[in-house]
């Protein structure tokens, strides 16, 4: 073992990546975890201070830097009474802000870009010997990160990345300054990939990509993406597939088809809507507008009845008005989201909305995302009401069900991707669980009539990694939870009216 990573007393040195973000950013963290662990760190065990940590940022959360350095303020003290102790900041801040985090927290050890993630472990010996922090950010991909190391959270659910980059130019986004142009993995590599996961228990992948349905650009094929979901379907064992996050100005029939033809793509799609005002979709730099977005959702629901669709909705954009504010919720009624992930807008310092004239006033902002709010979750709850008395086959994961504990449940995600909590049966995390409906709250389901269990490989790929040891908590796999609110006490607030 090197000095690199062996401890004052000869034991291995330990890790902890904290992650902020998106699930690009989640399966990142799974890749960097793969890189430590393949040099000879070890992930610290639950409370302990790792000897390593790493945050892999996101710039574009609202208030992402003040959350960085308050975290690593926090850590100042720690690591002054520690020896030895590193810290590594990476991702989209980092790429973003680069040698100010040093300026700003001049302890920080290495801080490392999203386009050299696997420099990692050579950067931290740098600074280790050198005894001065490393910066090393990269203007252009050097590797594709599917081919370094990867430690998986999950072994029956994983992310596979297709694509990395995005070639769209959104005004409120700083994403493709930081990520880079759209570059495509070529299809045997995906599918190698998964055949792969697959072969080690894995039962359910999501394919990720900035805008995962522009897949095959690079190599100039408009259909690739629909070929890679039919092909998908072929690999025996793989139960189930999905995807995030699409565009609307590239979702295509082709798509919709393989979707509905293909047996293991499940019934579940986020539809990005942003806006439902054309005034302000034209100032969004996004290259569709309402009429077609809701084209788009009436051809999958005909094709595939049961889809379950949920969306991103940014209220307060600069210059919005009232009445752009009431055509958002006219598109929400009208599109019957089983869910919205919500947010407010926020200056994001680099992007061309920053300076854009007539900033929302906050107290504006907050009114309409309250009225927007109430009005989705009275419609997510009527939608998830309508699923009483169906019977559901329920993935159980570990991580899902916050309360499992105390309610002596069990939960996962059915096909359509909704939340179920499932009466306690003799199920690992893996296995499936049918069970019928019996009850609906605006974010979940409950199942406590359990119909039946199948033990599955993915089952007993958990139970070898973990031997008899209890459930823990381990990154949640699922869509973001920022803006979801108590569940509503009344009626919805927005208006039906201008």
């Amino acid at each position: 073992m090197t000095a690199t990573t062996t401890g004052t007393e000869g034991a291995p040195r330990t890790y902890e990546v904290r992650t902020y973000g998106c699930q690009m950013n989640v399966h990142d963290s799974e890749r960097i975890a793969g890189l430590l662990e393949s040099a000879g760190y070890v992930r610290a065990p639950e409370g302990e201070i790792a000897d390593v940590i790493v945050f892999n940022t996101c710039a574009v959360r609202e208030n992402a830097d003040n959350r960085l350095y308050g975290n690593l303020g926090h850590l100042r003290p720690i690591k002054m009474a520690r020896k030895g102790m590193q810290i590594a900041v990476g991702g989209c801040l980092a790429q973003k802000d680069r040698s100010e985090i040093i300026r700003r927290a001049p302890w920080v050890d290495v801080v490392f870009g999203t386009h050299n993630i696997g420099s990692l472990p050579a950067l931290l010996e740098r600074a280790r010997v050198a005894q001065e922090a490393q910066v090393e950010i990269k203007e252009a991909l050097e590797t594709f990160p599917s081919t370094l190391p990867t430690k998986r959270e999950s072994v029956y659910a994983a992310w596979v990345a297709i694509s990395v980059g995005c070639n769209n130019t959104c005004t409120f986004c700083i994403v493709p300054s930081l990520r880079g142009k759209e570059r495509d993995r070529r299809p045997g590599d995906i599918l190698s990939e998964i055949r792969a996961l697959v072969a080690e228990g894995v039962i359910e992948v999501t394919l990720l990509g900035q805008n995962v349905n522009t897949y095959g650009v690079e190599f100039g094929d408009r259909q690739a993406f629909s070929k890679l979901l039919r092909a998908c379907g072929e690999i025996e064992g793989l139960e189930r597939v999905r995807f995030t996050s699409p565009h609307p100005a590239a979702f295509t029939d082709d798509v919709i088809a393989a979707m509905a033809e293909t047996p293991n793509v499940m019934p579940s799609l986020h539809m990005p809507l942003q806006s439902g005002s054309d005034r302000i979709l034209r100032a969004m730099r996004r290259s569709y507008r309402a009429e077609r977005f809701l084209g788009i959702l009436e051809r999958v629901r005909a094709a595939i009845p049961d889809a379950a669709i949920s969306t991103d909705i940014i209220v307060g954009f600069p210059g919005e008005t009232e009445e752009d504010f009431q055509r958002t919720c006219e598109v929400v009624r009208e599109a019957r989201f089983a869910h919205a992930f919500t947010f407010q807008y926020s200056i994001r310092p680099g992007t061309p909305a920053a300076a854009m004239e007539n900033q929302v006033p906050k107290e504006v902002v907050q009114d309409r995302y309250d009225r927007l709010i109430a009005l989705q979750e009275q419609i997510s709850w009527e939608e998830n009401k309508a699923q009483v008395g169906r019977t559901v086959e329920v993935l159980i994961a570990e991580g899902e069900g916050r309360k499992d504990d105390r309610t002596q449940r069990i939960s996962g995600r059915a096909a359509d991707y909704r939340l179920v909590h499932v009466a306690p049966v003799d199920a690992r995390p893996g296995d499936m669980v049918t069970a019928e409906v019996t009850y609906a709250a605006p974010h979940h389901l409950v199942a406590d009539k359990v119909l039946a269990v199948r033990r599955t490989r993915a089952g007993d790929a958990w139970e070898a990694r973990q031997g008899t040891a209890r459930w823990r908590e381990v990154v949640n796999l699922g869509m973001p939870t920022i803006g979801r609110p108590p569940a509503p006490a009344s009626a919805p607030a927005c208006p039906s009216g201008h």
